[in-house]
Protein backbone atom coordinates (compact mmCIF):
# COMPACT_ATOMS: atom_id res chain seq x y z
CA UNK A 1 0.00 0.00 0.00
CA UNK A 2 1.36 3.66 -1.08
CA UNK A 3 2.50 5.73 1.68
CA UNK A 4 0.30 8.29 3.11
CA UNK A 5 0.85 11.61 1.11
CA UNK A 6 1.54 14.62 3.08
CA UNK A 7 -2.17 16.27 2.72
CA UNK A 8 -3.74 12.72 4.26
CA UNK A 9 -0.99 13.64 6.50
CA UNK A 10 -1.88 17.14 8.14
CA UNK A 11 -5.32 15.89 7.47
CA UNK A 12 -4.68 12.72 9.97
CA UNK A 13 -2.65 15.23 12.25
CA UNK A 14 -5.71 17.88 12.49
CA UNK A 15 -8.93 16.34 11.97
CA UNK A 16 -11.24 14.32 14.34
CA UNK A 17 -8.56 11.43 14.38
CA UNK A 18 -5.93 13.24 16.06
CA UNK A 19 -7.92 12.87 18.95
CA UNK A 20 -7.85 9.39 18.73
CA UNK A 21 -3.53 9.22 18.49
CA UNK A 22 -3.21 11.74 21.14
CA UNK A 23 -5.51 9.46 23.36
CA UNK A 24 -3.54 6.68 22.43
CA UNK A 25 -0.41 8.25 22.86
CA UNK A 26 -1.40 9.75 26.35
CA UNK A 27 -3.23 6.76 27.77
CA UNK A 28 -0.10 5.32 27.90
CA UNK A 29 0.76 7.66 30.80
CA UNK A 30 -3.05 6.86 32.60
CA UNK A 31 -4.24 10.14 31.03
CA UNK A 32 -7.62 10.80 29.57
CA UNK A 33 -8.68 13.60 27.55
CA UNK A 34 -11.18 16.36 28.31
CA UNK A 35 -10.29 18.36 25.49
CA UNK A 36 -7.96 19.83 22.62
CA UNK A 37 -7.23 21.95 19.70
CA UNK A 38 -4.52 22.27 17.34
CA UNK A 39 -2.54 25.19 18.20
CA UNK A 40 0.57 25.15 15.46
CA UNK A 41 0.93 23.11 12.10
CA UNK A 42 4.43 23.05 10.79
CA UNK A 43 4.53 21.08 7.30
CA UNK A 44 7.91 21.09 5.46
CA UNK A 45 7.39 19.71 2.32
CA UNK A 46 9.41 16.68 1.48
CA UNK A 47 10.02 15.58 5.47
CA UNK A 48 7.04 15.39 6.97
CA UNK A 49 3.95 17.19 9.03
CA UNK A 50 4.38 18.40 12.98
CA UNK A 51 1.51 19.26 15.18
CA UNK A 52 1.06 21.41 18.39
CA UNK A 53 -1.90 20.65 20.22
CA UNK A 54 -3.29 22.45 23.51
CA UNK A 55 -4.55 19.45 25.07
CA UNK A 56 -6.98 19.22 28.83
CA UNK A 57 -6.29 16.24 30.68
CA UNK A 58 -7.43 14.27 33.58
CA UNK A 59 -4.00 12.24 34.99
CA UNK A 60 -2.06 11.91 38.21
CA UNK A 61 -0.28 15.23 37.01
CA UNK A 62 -3.31 17.05 35.36
CA UNK A 63 -4.10 20.14 33.89
CA UNK A 64 -3.56 21.60 30.55
CA UNK A 65 -0.18 20.22 28.34
CA UNK A 66 1.34 20.92 25.10
CA UNK A 67 1.28 17.99 23.16
CA UNK A 68 3.20 17.43 19.80
CA UNK A 69 2.87 14.67 16.90
CA UNK A 70 4.67 14.05 13.90
CA UNK A 71 5.37 11.97 10.96
CA UNK A 72 9.23 12.78 10.62
CA UNK A 73 11.76 10.81 10.37
CA UNK A 74 13.55 10.79 14.01
CA UNK A 75 16.68 10.32 14.64
CA UNK A 76 16.71 9.48 18.58
CA UNK A 77 13.93 7.65 19.63
CA UNK A 78 15.01 7.32 23.70
CA UNK A 79 12.89 10.71 24.20
CA UNK A 80 11.55 10.07 28.03
CA UNK A 81 7.79 9.58 27.32
CA UNK A 82 8.14 9.38 23.48
CA UNK A 83 5.13 6.95 21.83
CA UNK A 84 5.28 5.18 19.02
CA UNK A 85 2.34 4.88 16.75
CA UNK A 86 1.90 2.81 13.77
CA UNK A 87 -1.51 2.73 11.68
CA UNK A 88 -2.44 -0.70 11.05
CA UNK A 89 -2.21 -0.11 7.81
CA UNK A 90 1.39 0.60 7.51
CA UNK A 91 0.82 4.06 5.73
CA UNK A 92 2.31 5.98 8.39
CA UNK A 93 3.93 6.20 11.72
CA UNK A 94 3.32 9.17 13.88
CA UNK A 95 5.42 10.14 17.06
CA UNK A 96 3.73 11.93 20.23
CA UNK A 97 5.32 13.50 23.21
CA UNK A 98 4.65 16.16 25.90
CA UNK A 99 6.38 19.35 25.57
CA UNK A 100 9.57 19.57 26.30
CA UNK A 101 10.68 16.50 25.65
CA UNK A 102 11.12 16.86 21.78
CA UNK A 103 13.36 13.74 20.86
CA UNK A 104 15.52 15.72 18.32
CA UNK A 105 16.31 18.77 21.07
CA UNK A 106 17.37 16.73 24.05
CA UNK A 107 18.43 19.84 25.13
CA UNK A 108 14.86 21.57 25.72
CA UNK A 109 13.63 20.24 29.05
CA UNK A 110 16.88 22.30 30.34
CA UNK A 111 15.69 25.54 28.67
CA UNK A 112 12.36 25.33 30.05
CA UNK A 113 13.62 24.79 33.82
CA UNK A 114 13.90 28.26 35.40
CA UNK A 115 16.15 26.87 37.72
CA UNK A 116 18.64 25.08 35.38
CA UNK A 117 19.01 28.26 33.52
CA UNK A 118 19.60 30.60 36.11
CA UNK A 119 22.58 28.53 37.33
CA UNK A 120 23.73 28.92 33.67
CA UNK A 121 23.19 32.25 33.18
CA UNK A 122 24.13 33.31 36.99
CA UNK A 123 21.24 35.36 37.50
CA UNK A 124 17.12 34.36 38.47
CA UNK A 125 15.74 34.07 34.88
CA UNK A 126 12.18 32.93 33.93
CA UNK A 127 12.08 31.27 30.37
CA UNK A 128 9.02 31.88 28.41
CA UNK A 129 8.49 30.36 25.03
CA UNK A 130 8.61 32.40 21.69
CA UNK A 131 8.75 30.15 19.20
CA UNK A 132 8.80 26.76 18.18
CA UNK A 133 9.07 24.16 15.46
CA UNK A 134 8.71 20.44 16.40
CA UNK A 135 12.08 18.66 16.05
CA UNK A 136 13.97 21.72 14.52
CA UNK A 137 14.37 24.33 17.25
CA UNK A 138 12.51 26.38 19.99
CA UNK A 139 13.61 29.77 20.85
CA UNK A 140 12.80 31.10 24.66
CA UNK A 141 12.87 34.41 26.29
CA UNK A 142 14.78 34.37 29.79
CA UNK A 143 13.22 37.42 31.91
CA UNK A 144 14.20 38.44 35.23
CA UNK A 145 13.52 41.60 36.95
CA UNK A 146 10.71 42.76 34.73
CA UNK A 147 12.93 42.85 31.76
CA UNK A 148 14.35 40.40 29.23
CA UNK A 149 18.08 39.35 30.03
CA UNK A 150 18.50 37.04 27.53
CA UNK A 151 17.11 34.51 25.15
CA UNK A 152 17.75 30.81 24.94
CA UNK A 153 17.94 28.91 21.43
CA UNK A 154 17.50 25.47 21.43
CA UNK A 155 18.94 23.92 17.78
CA UNK A 156 19.84 20.17 17.17
CA UNK A 157 22.89 18.68 18.67
CA UNK A 158 24.50 18.15 15.22
CA UNK A 159 24.10 21.65 14.18
CA UNK A 160 25.31 23.89 17.31
CA UNK A 161 28.94 24.34 16.54
CA UNK A 162 27.76 25.81 13.22
CA UNK A 163 25.51 28.58 14.65
CA UNK A 164 28.19 29.56 17.41
CA UNK A 165 30.85 29.73 14.43
CA UNK A 166 28.10 31.50 12.32
CA UNK A 167 27.61 34.42 15.17
CA UNK A 168 31.39 34.22 16.44
CA UNK A 169 32.04 34.78 12.29
CA UNK A 170 29.75 37.62 11.69
CA UNK A 171 30.53 39.47 15.34
CA UNK A 172 34.25 39.28 14.36
CA UNK A 173 33.47 41.02 11.16
CA UNK A 174 31.61 43.59 12.84
CA UNK A 175 28.43 42.59 11.14
CA UNK A 176 25.55 43.25 13.94
CA UNK A 177 24.53 40.27 15.65
CA UNK A 178 23.64 39.19 18.99
CA UNK A 179 26.47 38.22 21.04
CA UNK A 180 26.60 34.11 22.20
CA UNK A 181 26.55 34.48 26.18
CA UNK A 182 26.81 30.73 26.67
CA UNK A 183 26.49 27.39 24.84
CA UNK A 184 26.00 24.22 26.41
CA UNK A 185 25.98 20.51 25.64
CA UNK A 186 23.13 18.66 23.40
CA UNK A 187 21.84 22.17 21.55
CA UNK A 188 21.22 24.44 24.04
CA UNK A 189 22.71 28.56 22.85
CA UNK A 190 21.82 31.43 25.06
CA UNK A 191 22.45 34.56 23.46
CA UNK A 192 22.21 38.37 24.49
CA UNK A 193 19.29 40.58 23.79
CA UNK A 194 19.58 42.04 20.46
CA UNK A 195 18.78 45.92 19.85
CA UNK A 196 16.50 47.99 17.62
CA UNK A 197 13.09 47.51 16.43
CA UNK A 198 11.83 45.00 14.28
CA UNK A 199 11.43 46.25 10.19
CA UNK A 200 7.82 44.99 10.54
CA UNK A 201 7.27 48.03 12.95
CA UNK A 202 8.47 50.62 10.30
CA UNK A 203 6.78 49.41 7.63
CA UNK A 204 3.41 49.32 9.62
CA UNK A 205 4.14 52.82 10.30
CA UNK A 206 5.32 53.63 6.86
CA UNK A 207 8.41 54.71 5.25
CA UNK A 208 9.30 58.02 4.27
CA UNK A 209 12.25 57.22 2.49
CA UNK A 210 11.85 53.31 1.38
CA UNK A 211 15.23 53.12 -0.89
CA UNK A 212 17.26 54.69 2.28
CA UNK A 213 15.91 51.68 4.38
CA UNK A 214 16.43 49.27 1.69
CA UNK A 215 20.77 49.99 1.09
CA UNK A 216 20.83 50.18 4.86
CA UNK A 217 19.64 46.32 4.91
CA UNK A 218 21.30 45.83 2.09
CA UNK A 219 24.75 46.94 3.84
CA UNK A 220 24.77 44.64 6.16
CA UNK A 221 24.60 42.19 3.05
CA UNK A 222 27.51 44.01 1.84
CA UNK A 223 29.67 43.40 5.33
CA UNK A 224 29.26 39.38 5.44
CA UNK A 225 32.94 38.31 5.69
CA UNK A 226 34.45 36.69 2.84
CA UNK A 227 34.70 33.70 5.11
CA UNK A 228 31.00 33.31 4.84
CA UNK A 229 32.15 31.97 1.48
CA UNK A 230 33.59 28.52 3.50
CA UNK A 231 30.44 27.53 5.60
CA UNK A 232 28.32 24.96 4.04
CA UNK A 233 25.69 26.35 1.93
CA UNK A 234 22.16 25.76 2.44
CA UNK A 235 19.75 25.09 -0.87
CA UNK A 236 17.70 28.77 -1.72
CA UNK A 237 13.74 29.04 -1.62
CA UNK A 238 13.82 28.80 -5.39
CA UNK A 239 15.60 25.81 -5.71
CA UNK A 240 13.00 23.95 -3.67
CA UNK A 241 10.19 25.62 -5.06
CA UNK A 242 8.94 22.43 -5.84
CA UNK A 243 8.53 21.45 -2.41
CA UNK A 244 6.80 24.38 -1.65
CA UNK A 245 4.43 24.38 -4.36
CA UNK A 246 3.29 20.98 -2.74
CA UNK A 247 2.95 21.79 0.50
CA UNK A 248 1.00 24.87 -0.80
CA UNK A 249 -1.59 22.60 -3.03
CA UNK A 250 -1.86 20.67 0.38
CA UNK A 251 -3.16 23.86 2.30
CA UNK A 252 -5.06 24.38 -0.39
CA UNK A 253 -6.18 21.66 -2.94
CA UNK A 254 -8.84 24.07 -5.00
CA UNK A 255 -5.61 25.91 -5.64
CA UNK A 256 -3.06 23.01 -6.44
CA UNK A 257 -3.11 23.96 -10.49
CA UNK A 258 -1.97 27.38 -9.74
CA UNK A 259 0.66 26.37 -7.39
CA UNK A 260 2.34 24.17 -9.52
CA UNK A 261 1.81 26.14 -12.41
CA UNK A 262 3.88 29.23 -10.42
CA UNK A 263 6.88 26.33 -9.43
CA UNK A 264 7.48 25.35 -13.51
CA UNK A 265 7.50 29.16 -14.32
CA UNK A 266 10.11 30.11 -11.45
CA UNK A 267 11.83 26.70 -12.57
CA UNK A 268 11.79 27.77 -16.42
CA UNK A 269 13.21 31.34 -15.21
CA UNK A 270 15.91 30.33 -12.88
CA UNK A 271 17.12 28.08 -16.06
CA UNK A 272 17.11 31.19 -18.19
CA UNK A 273 18.17 34.30 -16.21
CA UNK A 274 21.36 35.18 -14.07
CA UNK A 275 21.67 35.02 -10.65
CA UNK A 276 25.06 36.70 -10.32
CA UNK A 277 27.96 35.48 -8.38
CA UNK A 278 28.32 33.33 -5.66
CA UNK A 279 28.57 35.61 -2.90
CA UNK A 280 28.06 35.54 1.11
CA UNK A 281 24.59 35.37 1.74
CA UNK A 282 22.25 35.56 4.68
CA UNK A 283 19.74 32.85 4.01
CA UNK A 284 16.88 33.87 5.55
CA UNK A 285 16.77 37.79 5.21
CA UNK A 286 13.45 39.39 6.29
CA UNK A 287 11.70 41.86 7.92
CA UNK A 288 11.45 39.82 11.22
CA UNK A 289 14.96 38.96 11.58
CA UNK A 290 16.11 42.59 10.94
CA UNK A 291 15.90 45.28 13.46
CA UNK A 292 16.76 48.84 12.82
CA UNK A 293 17.95 52.09 15.02
CA UNK A 294 16.17 54.26 12.68
CA UNK A 295 14.77 53.75 9.54
CA UNK A 296 18.58 54.50 8.06
CA UNK A 297 19.85 52.19 10.20
CA UNK A 298 19.97 48.24 10.62
CA UNK A 299 21.28 47.75 14.70
CA UNK A 300 20.70 43.79 14.54
CA UNK A 301 20.76 41.35 12.05
CA UNK A 302 18.98 37.50 14.09
CA UNK A 303 18.59 34.16 12.78
CA UNK A 304 22.11 33.79 10.95
CA UNK A 305 21.45 29.74 10.98
CA UNK A 306 21.88 29.48 7.32
CA UNK A 307 24.43 32.10 6.72
CA UNK A 308 27.04 31.03 3.71
CA UNK A 309 27.98 31.17 -0.07
CA UNK A 310 24.61 31.66 -2.30
CA UNK A 311 23.70 34.73 -4.69
CA UNK A 312 22.70 37.85 -3.63
CA UNK A 313 19.50 37.90 -5.42
CA UNK A 314 17.95 35.48 -3.25
CA UNK A 315 18.68 37.70 0.08
CA UNK A 316 16.72 40.55 -1.88
CA UNK A 317 14.16 37.59 -3.22
CA UNK A 318 13.80 36.73 0.71
CA UNK A 319 13.01 40.02 1.55
CA UNK A 320 10.70 41.43 -0.37
CA UNK A 321 8.70 38.32 -0.56
CA UNK A 322 8.11 38.06 2.53
CA UNK A 323 7.11 41.93 2.76
CA UNK A 324 4.78 41.08 -0.19
CA UNK A 325 2.60 38.99 2.18
CA UNK A 326 2.11 41.44 5.11
CA UNK A 327 -1.09 42.74 3.87
CA UNK A 328 -2.59 39.62 3.73
CA UNK A 329 -1.65 38.23 7.12
CA UNK A 330 -2.88 42.22 8.85
CA UNK A 331 -4.12 44.37 6.03
CA UNK A 332 -5.36 46.94 8.67
CA UNK A 333 -1.71 46.63 9.68
CA UNK A 334 0.26 47.12 6.70
CA UNK A 335 -1.56 49.82 4.36
CA UNK A 336 1.62 51.62 3.37
CA UNK A 337 3.15 48.11 2.24
CA UNK A 338 2.51 48.26 -1.59
CA UNK A 339 4.08 51.19 -1.96
CA UNK A 340 7.04 50.89 -0.48
CA UNK A 341 7.34 47.15 -2.40
CA UNK A 342 6.79 49.51 -5.44
CA UNK A 343 10.40 51.57 -4.78
CA UNK A 344 11.91 48.40 -3.22
CA UNK A 345 11.48 46.56 -6.04
CA UNK A 346 12.51 49.06 -8.60
CA UNK A 347 16.11 49.83 -6.61
CA UNK A 348 16.24 45.88 -5.48
CA UNK A 349 16.05 44.98 -9.49
CA UNK A 350 18.86 47.46 -10.17
CA UNK A 351 20.95 45.47 -7.92
CA UNK A 352 20.03 41.78 -9.41
CA UNK A 353 18.51 40.48 -12.70
CA UNK A 354 15.03 41.40 -13.07
CA UNK A 355 13.71 37.91 -13.88
CA UNK A 356 15.95 36.04 -11.17
CA UNK A 357 15.09 38.54 -9.05
CA UNK A 358 11.07 38.51 -9.76
CA UNK A 359 11.10 34.53 -9.84
CA UNK A 360 13.06 34.37 -6.78
CA UNK A 361 10.77 36.52 -5.11
CA UNK A 362 7.59 34.67 -6.26
CA UNK A 363 9.06 31.06 -5.06
CA UNK A 364 9.67 32.71 -1.45
CA UNK A 365 6.14 34.01 -1.77
CA UNK A 366 5.28 30.55 -2.72
CA UNK A 367 6.71 28.82 -0.16
CA UNK A 368 4.69 31.38 2.62
CA UNK A 369 1.14 29.95 1.64
CA UNK A 370 1.06 26.43 3.67
CA UNK A 371 2.32 28.79 6.57
CA UNK A 372 -1.01 30.42 6.50
CA UNK A 373 -3.39 27.79 7.28
CA UNK A 374 -3.48 27.77 10.88
CA UNK A 375 -6.42 25.92 11.68
CA UNK A 376 -7.76 27.67 15.09
CA UNK A 377 -7.77 30.81 13.34
CA UNK A 378 -10.80 31.44 11.48
CA UNK A 379 -10.79 32.74 7.69
CA UNK A 380 -7.09 31.45 7.07
CA UNK A 381 -7.74 30.57 3.45
CA UNK A 382 -7.92 34.61 2.44
CA UNK A 383 -4.25 34.46 3.94
CA UNK A 384 -3.21 31.57 2.43
CA UNK A 385 -4.99 32.78 -0.84
CA UNK A 386 -4.00 36.04 -0.98
CA UNK A 387 -0.18 34.52 -0.71
CA UNK A 388 -0.37 32.76 -3.61
CA UNK A 389 -2.01 35.10 -5.96
CA UNK A 390 1.24 37.56 -4.70
CA UNK A 391 3.51 34.92 -5.64
CA UNK A 392 1.54 34.89 -9.05
CA UNK A 393 1.71 39.10 -9.08
CA UNK A 394 5.55 37.96 -8.76
CA UNK A 395 6.13 35.84 -12.07
CA UNK A 396 4.24 38.81 -13.57
CA UNK A 397 7.78 40.88 -13.55
CA UNK A 398 9.75 38.43 -14.79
Amino acid sequence: MEPMSEREQVELLTGPEARGLLAAALGTAGAEIDSWAVHSLHHRPGAGVSVGYTVTVRAPDGGAQYVCATTSRLTRTDSPGLVRLDRPDGRVTVHVWRHPHDPELPALPRACDGVAMSELTGEAVVPHMVAYRPTRRCVLRLEGGGMTRAYAKVVRPKVQDELVRRHQLLAGAGVPVPRILHSAPGGLVVIAPATGIPMANFLAAGLTDPVTTLDAAVAVLDALPAEVLGLRRHPSWAERVEHYAHAAATALPERAGQAEAIARVVAHVMETSDPGPVVPTHGDYYEANILLADPARVSSVLDVDAVGPGHRVDDLACLLGHVSVLPHLAPSVYPHVPAVLEEWWRRASSMADPRALAARAAAVTLSLVAGAKRPAVEGWQVDARGRLDEAERWLGRA
